[in-house]
Order: C-alpha cells, then structure tokens, then sequence
C-alpha cells in the first residue's frame, strides 16, 4: 500500500471505487456459519475477480491488532487436545465416551469392558518413563506463552494494540470470496510471530527454557535498574552546635 495519512481501510476503498465497485463497510458476527474461499492473489487481482465474478460491491471490514496475537496460539483447541492426550479424568482412560469419564470413576472393577484399566496402566508407564527420561513437551503444551520472551522485539508493537492493521474484504455470494489486507508494520510483527512460533514448533523444551531464561534475565535487569535509581543518603551526625562566648 502507499504510504500517506490515510487509513488503510480508506487506501482500500479508494481503490475499490476505482475499478467502479462498491465498498460497503461490514462486521463479522460468526464466522463459522460462512463459507468462505480465501484468494491467493493480491488485492489489484482480487478487485478483477469480483468484477469477473459480476459483483457490484464489496465488503469491507477494518481489522485492529488485538493483544491474544502476542501469545503463542497452537491451534489446536480444547476438543482435539483432549483427543491427543485424554480427559485427564480419574479414572484415566482418556476415553470421554465411555460411562467412566462421565461419572469421572471407573465401576467396572475385574470385568473392566471400556479397557479404561489398560488406558490407565499405559498412562502410568508413560509417566515413569517421562520422569525417568525428562519431560517432552508438544507445542500445544505452551499456548499462552508470551512471544515478546523470543523475539523481544514484538513487544515494541504493544503501543499498537487497539490499531487499525489491515482490512479484510469479502465478495458476497454464495460462497464468499475473501482476502486480508494489511498495513506494512503488521506485516513486520506477522513475521516476527512467525519466527517466534517456529521456534516454539521445532523444539518446545528448548524454546521453553529459552523464555525462562529470558525472563528471569529481564526481572534482574528491572531489579538492578530500581536500585540504580535509588539514591543513597548519605547519613551524617548531627551538627555540635556552637558554644556560647562567654
């Protein structure tokens, strides 16, 4: 995008009403009820699209940098972790189907048919042996984690929380064409999110003990800069007072 004062979802409209399209301002209010295809191309090719399309206006929706993008997001959502990992329920068959999850004991006693015991003598060995060997994370174990502790310049961007980044825009229909644009300091905190993220990805263990690392290197450094601005008084007896002259 060019850079002047305007906003980008103004540069965008602009650019929208030049290739004689409509840009009508709009919300997203449930984003799983749509069908949406996402372009791969950039926004000169996506505006003759919706013209190829025979589309007479566009939808344009502002985005804003919200804090969440600051912190490692897996994408795996509580669902599939429970699936990969089990309920963590008492009777530890990790089975969420089964009566022994719902009731959060298991009842079966010898005669055990779900096979929540096997489950549960399998998920004992496991954590010997992760006690034995040391604890491997996965990546989703760290969701949550602030990036800023791998790449410290994403916190520069926390001013900018709040702030218009981009803008996304929709052709209506049946199934919805849709693409995102966005201003160029996102792009450079996209990135830098990315990198931390992959860090995370390649080597949960070692990206955790690099944020600890860095964490506990930052509370020092805080620490050291309170006492520095500390002034020390300098403590000094109290004047004799002077004698009177007889």
């Amino acid at each position: 995008m060019a850079k002047n004062n305007k906003s980008i979802y103004d540069q965008v409209c602009d650019l929208i009403k030049k290739q004689k399209l409509l840009p009508m301002p709009v919300q997203t209010l449930n984003e799983e009820a749509e069908s949406t295809r996402y372009f791969g191309g950039d926004l000169k090719e996506f505006l003759a699209a919706a013209k190829a399309l025979g589309a007479k206006g566009i939808f344009v929706e502002t985005l804003y940098l919200e804090d969440d993008e600051f912190y490692y997001d897996s994408g795996i959502d509580d669902e599939e972790y429970l699936a990969m990992n089990g309920c963590g329920c008492n009777c530890g068959c990790g089975c969420c189907d089964c009566e022994c999850c719902k009731n959060g004991t298991c009842n079966c006693g010898e005669d055990c048919k779900c096979g929540c015991q096997d489950k549960k003598a399998k998920k004992s060995k496991k954590k010997d042996d992760d006690e034995a060997d040391g604890i491997w994370l996965e990546p989703e174990d760290l969701d949550g984690i602030d990036l800023s502790l791998l790449r410290p310049e994403i916190a520069k961007y926390s001013g900018r929380i709040g702030e218009a980044c981009g803008a996304r825009l929709t052709v209506p229909g049946v199934d919805h064409l849709e693409v995102e644009i966005f201003t160029e300091w996102y792009d450079k905190f996209a990135e830098l999110v990315d990198e931390a993220s992959e860090i995370i990805e390649l080597d949960p263990n070692k990206a955790l003990a690099d944020m600890q690392a860095a964490f506990q290197a930052e509370e020092e450094a805080i620490k050291a800069a309170q006492a520095k601005s500390v002034k020390k008084i300098a403590v000094h007896p109290p004047k004799a007072k002077a004698k009177a002259k007889k």
